[in-house]
Order: C-alpha cells, then sequence, then structure tokens
C-alpha cells in the first residue's frame, strides 16, 4: 500500500486555536506507541497521523523531511531502499509509531552513545506553539542551525512545548559490513574492557551484557571490522538480537517486576543494583527489574549523577525523575514562553509543567 501524502496543518492549527479560546488542554497522539510513558494525561485529543507524508528526501544529500504523522515505518523503508538509515536507531516495534512521536520521545537505540540522539540528527522543524503560531526552525542543512536550537529542544520533550508538524534529520549510509560477537565475562571486566576499547580504534557500535555474555557489533569498512573480530575473538549470533534489544523483545524484559531504565556516566563501574539487569549503551543505560522503591532508585540514581526513568505503566506516579528546584523552575519558564495556557500535554513528564 502507498505512503499516504497529504498537509493538514492548517486542520492542526485551527485545533490548536480553538483549544487555546477555550482554554481545553491538549493530548497530542500520533501512533500512541509511547504514550504509556509518562503521566497520565487528560485533555481533548489531538491527533496529527492524517498530516503525513515524505516532503524531501535527496539521498545525495543525506537529508528527509516528513510530516510530523508520517509512519516511522515508512520513513525507515524509503531510507533503506536508498542502502540509508537514522542513525540513531529509534524503537518502533509498533507500525503505527509516527516520526513526530519519534522526536518528542527522543529515544535512541543501540547505536546511541557512538553516532549520538535523536536530537543529534534534528537539522530543524515547523512547530505550531502555544500562542498559535505556526513557525519553522533550523533548516535542511547543518548551517542553518545558529543561535538558540529550539529544534533540537522539542526532541525529548513528549509534547509538552508545542505540535510539531514537521521534521528534517540527517541520515547515513548503512555501515558496509557489520560483525556480531559474544565474549564470556563478567560485569566488572566487561565494563573495564569496553573503557580500554574506547580508547582504540575499534569500530564499536553497540555494546550489551547480560551478567554474563558482553555482546558486542561492529560496524564499518570490511577490513576493519575484519580486523577486529580476529582481535577481539567471541561466538558469533544473529543480527537481529539488537533488534530484540531495542524493542524490549529479550527475555530479560518478560520478568514480571517493574522495569526501570538508568541513565548513568558512561564510566560508572559495575553496581549491585536490587534486582537482575542488563547493561546497554557499554555501560551508560542499564535495564532494572526491580521491586526498590521508586525513592531508593532515584537517591542510588542521583548519587551516581544519573536519573532514573519508570517503565512500566502506572507503578509510579512520577514516572520521570523530579527535576530539582532550579531545573523545574527554567522548564516552568520555557513552557511558560512557548505554551502560555498550558493546553500541550500539561503534566506529561512532571507534575507542575
Amino acid at each position: 500500500m502507498a505512503a499516504l501524502n497529504q498537509d493538514t496543518s492548517a486542520l492542526l492549527l485551527e485545533q490548536v486555536n480553538q483549544a487555546r479560546a477555550q482554554g481545553t488542554p491538549l493530548q497530542i497522539h500520533g501512533g500512541s506507541s509511547k504514550a504509556w510513558l509518562g503521566r497520565p494525561l487528560q485533555g481533548q485529543r489531538l491527533d496529527t497521523r492524517s498530516h503525513c507524508g515524505i516532503v524531501n528526501y535527496d539521498p545525495t544529500e543525506l537529508v528527509i523531511t516528513a510530516r510530523a504523522g508520517t509512519r516511522l515505518s515508512d520513513v525507515v523503508a524509503a531510507l533503506q531502499a536508498n542502502q540509508q538509515i537514522l542513525p540513531c536507531e529509534p524503537p518502533h516495534s509498533d507500525d503505527g509509531a509516527t516520526l513526530g512521536g519519534m522526536v518528542a520521545a527522543g529515544l535512541s537505540g543501540p547505536r546511541r552513545p557512538w553516532v549520538g540522539s535523536v536530537r543529534d540528527f534534528v537539522l530543524g522543524t515547523r512547530v505550531i506553539t502555544g500562542l498559535g503560531q505556526h513557525l519553522r526552525f533550523g533548516g535542511e542543512v547543518m548551517k542553518n542551525v545558529a543561535g538558540y536550537d529550539l529544534s533540537r529542544l522539542l526532541a525529548g520533550s513528549f509534547g509538552c512545548l508545542g505540535l510539531i508538524t514537521e521534521v528534517s534529520l540527517k541520515v547515513l549510509p548503512i555501515p558496509r559490513c557489520q560483525a556480531h560477537i559474544a565474549l564470556e565475562l563478567d560485569s566488572q571486566h566487561a565494563l573495564q574492557s569496553l573503557a580500554q576499547w574506547g580508547q582504540q580504534p575499534i569500530p564499536i557500535s553497540a555494546a550489551c551484557h547480560d551478567g554474563r555474555v558482553l555482546r558486542l557489533r561492529l560496524e564499518g569498512g570490511e577490513g576493519s571490522v575484519r580486523a577486529a573480530s580476529e582481535r577481539l575473538g567471541g561466538e558469533t549470533f544473529a543480527a537481529n538480537w539488537w533488534q530484540d534489544l531495542n524493542h524490549r523483545r529479550l527475555a530479560f524484559f518478560n520478568d514480571p517486576r517493574p522495569l526501570w531504565r538508568l541513565s548513568l556516566p558512561n564510566t560508572s563501574e559495575h553496581l549491585d543494583l536490587p534486582g537482575p539487569q542488563l547493561l546497554d549503551w557499554a555501560g551508560a543505560q542499564r535495564w532494572l527489574k526491580s521491586d526498590a522503591t521508586p525513592d531508593q532508585l532515584r537517591t542510588l540514581a542521583s548519587r551516581l549523577g544519573g536519573h532514573v526513568t519508570c517503565y512500566t505503566p502506572g507503578h509510579t506516579d512520577s514516572p520521570f525523575q523530579p527535576l530539582p528546584s532550579p531545573l523545574l523552575h527554567y522548564h516552568q519558564q520555557l513552557k511558560q514562553r512557548l505554551d502560555p495556557q498550558g493546553i500541550f500535554n500539561p503534566g506529561r513528564m512532571y507534575a507542575k509543567v
């Protein structure tokens, strides 16, 4: 079936202005594939899926521009047809996931520490603000991004700052060669090895440890990948394992205990956490299945210079770690400037934003 291509930005703007006039909060929805992440919302549903289609894509320029309601699977398919990818590997196991939702959630996959996050590949956006204005920020080339970059600020804002209507993204060619190797190491030695390899020209693009086995993905030129594989040794495994990790389909995630995501400095050592853990992003992202209280985990993450997010809906009324007062103040000021009436996804991330 051919992908839809239609511009309904005028209708979306009309709906926003009606909400402003009536003081009605809006719930921004695309494919709802990330709707479970964050605090519950109330208000009128604003569906972006009718505003869809690829606006501009020149493979030679490594840039794609598409409307926010475009299915992420359609964007990925268009890129794959030209041997290109979204380097940050946003999870999209649900075919309903949209491009706008991808940017709003800001979630990245296993390649993130080596190439960057969703935010790093956003070149420009069009956004309907809480002032009823349809504005363009950034552009389709890096040199257009100057001054205060609102486009990248929208990445990971979960729709609280405005309604994204269009996104321009930098893309990259599919790596010429891949290898997937597994090494039997305990957590401490795995983290030490990753720290050492990070200082060397080893083309690692993903690293995950399950407590017993360290799995690596190597990407790049055929010669460098082959040399690294021969040097590191280990057993090979199927490439689709990384997709199962990225979409949380591994057996680890079937544990009935609440799922937590700890984001920590990449220099953090092995931790005796209260429950089974899975180390991703070379240890900077740690998945934890635990019955520990939210306060216990937040205190632990803060002490280590990171933060924790609950991925189990309904387990806590604050899935995102509460912000310190000074940072919360800045968030509130930013919300006030872009959405003074507080109509866009109010309280999605924090109760007072």
